[in-house]
């Protein structure tokens, strides 16, 4: 129960921080700018979710560090898609860059790692049930949940679909959406993975982390801006360098962790 306590101030306390600060911090803070009514949406269907894992909490305890992951990763996200990280990346596309790694290669295999799942079937069985069957389905299969969030990513980086995400709120939504989500499932299916499942795991952090790179370089060594003159070429190139590099080293150290775990199971066998 103490657990459950501190949880829940912790989450009072990052409401009133979201909802007091200044808007020129938090400019697309659905409390203090209430004509964002996609930016609400999306900030009520994150709120949904956490306070609906923290009720779940109170029917079936989580260890504590499931817990604190859990709610360092819905902090996060706040602050990743409300916060002055947002407005930094309508303009710039190394800052938009930062903010789609962040999503993909942090929160969604923080919540992974997590485990929230038990959490949120002792709440409401059927509707976690609706929600979350397809994805654990495609969880199942690496390279199916590597090759759709890999779809997503390049589809979403091509220019008239990035443009759209930029000028419309709500596909802005529906873009992080796609981006979490995928990269849910993805990182499910490789983190989870079954010690039969392993080199199709392997294959999987592969297979993305070389499309990844090669996006990467093509937005690198690109000599003209993808999205207009309003978005400098060199923000392209050093978001290229950033997907290329950094966003490459997640997926590199899983890799390393499976082929760990890997042979230490198979070593524990012989």
């Amino acid at each position: 129960m103490r657990l459950i306590c501190s949880t829940l101030t912790l989450r009072s306390f990052l409401l009133c921080v979201v909802a007091f600060c200044p808007t020129q911090a938090f400019a697309h803070n659905p409390i203090t700018d209430p004509t964002q009514s996609a930016t609400v949406a999306g900030a009520l269907m994150l709120l949904a979710l956490w306070l609906a894992y923290g009720w779940g909490c109170l029917k079936l305890r989580p260890a504590r560090h499931r817990c604190w992951l859990f709610n360092a990763a819905a902090i996060l996200s706040v602050f990743t898609l409300f916060g002055p990280l947002d407005e930094w990346a309508e303009t710039n596309a190394a800052a938009h860059m930062v903010q789609h790694m962040i999503m993909m290669v942090v929160i969604a295999p923080m919540w992974v790692v997590a485990r929230p799942l038990p959490q949120l079937y002792a709440l409401n069985a059927p509707i976690a049930s609706a929600l979350c069957a397809p994805l654990l389905l495609l969880a199942r299969h690496s390279m199916a949940a590597a090759v759709i969030h890999g779809a997503f990513i390049w589809l979403w980086h091509t220019p008239k679909l990035y443009i759209l995400a930029l000028d419309n709120l709500w596909w802005h939504l529906f873009e992080h959406l796609c981006f979490l989500v995928s990269a849910g499932a993805f990182w499910w299916a490789v983190l989870r993975s079954q010690q039969r499942n392993t080199p199709a795991a392997l294959l999987a952090l592969l297979f993305t982390l070389m499309h990844t790179g090669f996006l990467g370089a093509l937005l690198t060594f690109s000599q003209t801006s993808w999205y207009g003159a309003a978005r400098p070429l060199e923000y392209q190139q050093l978001a290229g360098l950033l997907m290329w590099v950094l966003g490459g080293l997640p997926y590199f150290t899983a890799a390393l962790w499976l082929g760990w775990r890997w042979f230490n199971r198979v070593g524990d066998k012989s």
